[in-house]
């Protein structure tokens, strides 16, 4: 099967195959790149913010086309499809707003005469391997930024998004990007390695699993190059308790849920405390009950949308079957297509041991893992009880409490009383094996930066 593709998984049908990229075109786009650099820095940053804002409204303009791209690509339920392009959008116009703003030389006070100044500089030509789950969000956040402060981005997208990264190159040019400054590759593993490799190309930020975040860190390290890696996370949910059980279950499984359960800091694990954790479950049952498969296109109520790929949904399937195996209960859902598609109805576990093999685990699909706690402190010692460190919250009646607890969570994004806030203003990012480094907001300009010192004696 070609490595880059277009394969429905709503049917498992392959629409459309592209050709990787020949190693002379790597090696031209890396010299477009760096050329393109050398000509982009020179620019004001207002001028280069200017036209990212222009990248912005051709999203907006084409938000609909821009989604069913996505929808067939990696089965994006339409309306999800549409809304993660208006949320890609709303990034690019907020570093173009405030970019600027953001980059601003800052004068320190110093003992030695003169005139102390911290800038803050483009560092070049810089590669970026995204993942299929947002396919528009995703670059967004890494490429935004970092075209206004004059960097410029050869992207690696993921091998079923060749359509939608191909769309992206051609707004990205008709905004008045200039030629070379963002470059979108069909490239293979082995050619991710030589751009890493190039002296010319000075970081790399990847989006991605485990597995490719510790190749492409180890491939960073060895030619000293800046790495950014969001990897996965097995966020927990913890519920110490709630006025309204239903509504805070409902929340939980509205984002678990979303895109097919294949969200980073999605809340994989709910950890509830005793006296409500029969209801909370029972909610959950209640929303995964009787659910049916959904055309992406035209989704009806009381229906789901497909993993990104059969590959995908078969996985999903091997954990539940596994996690049942040893102890687990499944209460709802986890039902296969017995198809070529790429179905999975959303699933509730419970009774899923500390001790198995799945707890650690990341389940990158639609399933929600119940956990029943009988303190505060257990709560507490299950949250931080994974090697990932993503995201968390912590939802209470007593905002006090929720705090208390909340406050010591081992994670990169901490919440109370909300699942997970996120906007272009909000800082993204993780510790422990869920990756170094941040995106979004202020934190998302600087990254990729060189932060220069540059004195003047007096």
């Amino acid at each position: 099967m070609a490595r880059y593709r277009v394969q429905n998984p709503a049917t498992g049908q392959v629409v459309e195959t592209f050709d990787a990229d020949s190693d002379e075109r790597i090696d031209r786009a890396i010299t477009d790149a760096d050329t393109a650099y050398r000509e982009w820095r020179q620019r004001s940053i207002q001028e280069r913010a200017g036209i990212v804002r222009r990248v912005a409204e051709l999203f907006t303009e084409r938000k609909t086309g821009l989604a069913r791209i996505i929808t067939e690509e990696m089965g994006k339920p339409l309306g999800e499809a549409v809304e993660e392009v208006e949320f890609a959008a709303s990034i690019i116009d907020y570093y173009a707003v405030y970019g600027p703003s953001l980059a601003t030389d800052v004068e320190i006070p110093s003992t030695v005469p003169g005139k102390a100044v911290i800038e803050r500089r483009p560092v070049g030509p810089l590669l970026g391997v995204m993942p299929w789950n947002f396919p528009y969000y995703q670059v967004a956040r890494f490429a935004a930024p970092n075209l206004v402060l004059g960097n410029t981005v050869l992207l690696k997208h993921a091998d079923i998004c060749p359509r939608s990264s191909q769309a992206i190159q051609a707004i990205m040019e008709e905004a008045g990007v200039p030629a070379g400054a963002y470059t979108n590759l069909y490239a293979t593993h082995d050619q991710i390695a030589t751009i890493i490799a190039d002296p010319r190309v000075q970081g790399v930020s990847l989006t991605g699993s485990e597995r490719a975040g510790a190749i492409i860190g180890e491939q960073a390290g060895r030619h000293l190059k800046k790495a950014v890696l969001e990897l996965g996370g097995n966020d927990p949910m913890v519920v110490l308790s709630a006025d309204d059980v239903a509504a805070v279950a409902k929340d939980g499984w509205d984002f678990r849920v979303y895109n097919g359960g294949q969200v980073c800091n999605s809340n994989k694990r709910m950890i509830v405390m005793d006296d409500i954790y029969d209801e909370f479950v029972a909610e959950l049952a209640a929303l995964a009950d009787g659910l049916v498969p959904g055309d992406p296109l035209d989704m009806p109520e009381r229906s789901y949308g497909p993993l990104s790929s059969r590959a995908a949904a078969e996985q999903v399937d091997e954990q539940v079957r596994r996690a049942v195996a040893e102890g687990a209960t499944l209460v709802a859902g986890g039902v296969l297509a017995d198809d070529d598609s790429a179905y999975f109805s959303p699933a509730v576990l419970t009774d899923v041991s500390r001790e198995s093999s799945i707890f650690g685990e990341e389940i990158f699909g639609p399933v929600a893992v119940v956990v029943k706690v009988s303190s505060d402190e257990e709560a507490l010692e299950v949250a931080n009880d994974t090697a990932f460190g993503l995201g968390g919250c912590v939802f209470a009646a007593d905002e006090a409490r929720a705090v208390a607890v909340a406050s010591r969570l081992e994670v990169g994004m901490t919440h109370v009383n909300i699942v997970a806030a996120e906007a272009a203003e909000l800082p993204f990012g993780g510790v422990k094996r869920s990756g170094f480094g941040r995106e979004m907001g202020p934190l998302g300009m600087d990254e990729f930066v060189n932060k220069r010192f540059f004195f003047v004696a007096k």
